[in-house]
């Protein structure tokens, strides 16, 4: 009798302990991701003010504005680790744009608001570059907690589920985008 006890003792605790590694991992996890959210946001509302800044230099612009206002609307509603990384994709696509609307015009170029600006959302870029590599790994240890044996005969059950990779091109995409002004390439 003693020998079943003990064996029913060292499954519940066998149990205790995979909850407790579960548990952890995904509160480290979560923590992961708040690094990104906070990145985000400062890079979110960077944007107007660097909208705003090559506004006054090249008003004739418009489209790409209003791009980069929708996307931002877009982004700012969604909550949590399910961003839309294609919008964040596209907004990263327009800010290069805007950027590269910068080159057109020397004045621009030269305003210490714009460089400011500009730096800024560099540094921003560079935080959430490595933000996003922490949360992957902590998606990554998550992940193989709830898929390997024995962890996954209780993980499912017990609300565990396997978690997506935040991956958006910006944090590794250098290439300076393609601008027309006069309808050439």
């Amino acid at each position: 009798m003693w020998i079943l006890g003990t064996i029913i003792l060292l499954a519940v605790g066998a149990g205790v302990l995979i909850f407790n590694r579960l548990v952890k991992a995904r509160n480290l996890m979560d923590e992961a991701w708040s690094g990104i959210d906070v990145q985000l946001k400062r890079r979110h509302d960077l944007i107007p003010n660097l909208v705003e800044t090559v506004k006054e230099y090249s008003g004739h612009e418009r489209g790409v504005f209003e791009n980069i206002a929708r996307l931002r609307s877009e982004i700012m509603t969604v909550d949590g680790p399910r961003t839309d990384t294609d919008a964040e994709n596209e907004l990263s696509r327009q800010l290069k744009t805007l950027f590269a609307l910068a080159e057109a015009y020397p004045d621009l170029k030269a305003s210490g608001n714009f460089l400011d600006l500009q730096k800024s959302l560099s540094e921003i870029e560079d935080q959430v570059q490595y933000a996003r590599r922490y949360y992957n790994g902590t998606v990554r240890d998550y992940n193989i907690l709830v898929q390997t044996f024995p962890n996954n005969l209780l993980a499912e059950r017990l609300g565990f589920q396997r978690e997506e990779f935040f991956e958006i091109e910006y944090a590794t995409e250098r290439k300076a985008p393609e601008v027309d002004f006069d309808g050439r390439s």
